[in-house]
């Protein structure tokens, strides 16, 4: 398997089951156009679908057109109770190319523990075999990974588009990208002061320019 980052933004994804691992779903997907199918719906996804994160339809899943439903959906997620249901509505996902995530089983895709700090994106992933051990490691990585380094990614993007003005070298441009991560008083700043570890960014361009 290789693990891809995937812009879901107004993409279709549909959940089967409206308990609490659907719930959790649709936390991760709120960027999404996603749908939950079920018969009932816990408060939180109640709450989501007022807030406008989600959509809810209210029917029995053994009676409505799977197909229907799924027709130009991204993701298909069964997190019904019912082994056999969530293997049917696998069956259907898949006669119409249509990537699958369902809960107990093997799917498509594995959707992994997530850290998120800013424009950092860390997934964990044990491929299925220890959801816990992937919620072990993401709680033991978010203690060493501070805001600090969102704000780093932040500088670097600005320092970047300054670097394609003033120096026309590339690799002079990576040179510089690279002092700023290496210099110890830049990240002291951003812990207390983003504007001054920026100034201090900046100096190293002015080095390199003159």
């Amino acid at each position: 398997m290789l693990p891809l980052i995937v812009d879901i933004e107004d993409k279709k994804i549909v959940i089967f089951g409206g308990g609490s691992v659907g719930e959790r779903k649709v936390e991760l997907f709120k960027d999404a156009d996603v749908l939950v199918v079920s018969k009932t719906f816990t408060p939180g996804l109640r709450r989501l679908a007022d807030e406008g994160f989600v959509k809810l339809l209210t029917c029995d899943l053994n009676k409505v057109d799977i197909e229907l439903l799924i027709d130009g959906a991204f993701l298909v997620i069964p997190a019904t109770d019912d082994p056999g249901l969530n293997a049917k509505i696998v069956g259907h996902a898949k006669k119409h190319n249509v990537l699958t995530n369902p809960v107990g089983g093997a799917g498509d895709i594995i959707i992994p523990s997530v850290i998120k700090r800013g424009d950092i994106v860390i997934g964990i992933s044990t491929l299925g075999k220890s959801p816990a051990m992937s919620k072990f490691l993401r709680k033991k990585l978010e203690q060493v990974i501070p805001k600090k380094y969102a704000d780093m990614v932040r500088l670097q993007a600005e320092i970047r588009e300054i670097l394609k003005v003033r120096i026309p070298d590339q690799k002079a441009r990576e040179k510089v990208l690279w002092e700023i991560l290496n210099d110890n008083i830049i990240w002291e700043c951003l812990g207390t002061s983003y504007d001054k570890a920026y100034e201090l960014s900046l100096s190293h361009i002015k080095t390199r320019a003159k």
